[in-house]
């Protein structure tokens, strides 16, 4: 479902509310940019590649990291999906019913499990990719290859320098200004 506004209209609305308040536009069109590609994408693929399957976005990414590392911690597995242990949690046991993953503990430390595709997740997955890989075509089948991969190394930039500096960054604004408890009222750990 496409949204309720375009882009150029939501970028007129965002220029006029903002007036003259100084800020660097050219990072808020990036990353506004970046995010409703991201939204758009994830949208297109649950809605056409991955539908098939009955597969959600997180559930195909966790199937991925697994498929690719063949078997692997599950808190390595939800960091790398970029998803919460606790959601992680969820997605196991949907793919476990599913008879698509299988967990077991881990040999050397049985605090930790080890999550890894089954013959049916393998066999899904294999198929399943052609497919994505062909959504994922269209996706970019505005631009030239040189520009998707000018566009890859671009955002691959952007995640090398988060994953080299964002973590400093944080701590820096933290220590400047402490997060409020969260509504739940846990608190961050540090």
């Amino acid at each position: 479902m496409p949204a309720h506004y375009s882009l150029s209209e939501t970028e007129e609305a965002v220029k006029r509310r903002l007036g003259e308040i100084p800020v660097r536009r050219e990072a808020l069109a990036a990353v506004s940019n970046l995010y409703r590609a991201a939204a758009a994408v994830r949208q297109h693929l649950e809605n056409s590649a991955l539908r098939s399957a009955d597969l959600t976005w997180s559930a195909f990414v966790v199937l991925w990291v697994v498929w690719i590392w063949e078997e692997i911690e599950t808190r390595h597995a939800a960091a790398e999906a970029g998803i919460s242990k606790g959601t992680l949690t969820g997605i196991i046991k949907t793919l476990e019913s599913r008879g698509l993953a299988e967990r077991r503990q881990h040999p050397d430390d049985g605090r930790l499990a080890l999550l890894r595709l089954t013959p049916e997740g393998l066999a899904l997955m294999e198929t399943l990719f052609p497919a994505f890989n062909d959504e994922e075509s269209f996706v970019v089948g505005a631009l030239k290859d040189e520009e998707s991969l000018h566009l890859a190394d671009t955002l691959r930039r952007i995640v090398t320098h988060l994953e080299e500096h964002g973590e400093e960054r944080r701590e820096n604004l933290r220590r400047d200004s402490p997060a409020p408890p969260r509504r739940g009222g846990r608190r961050r750990s540090s």
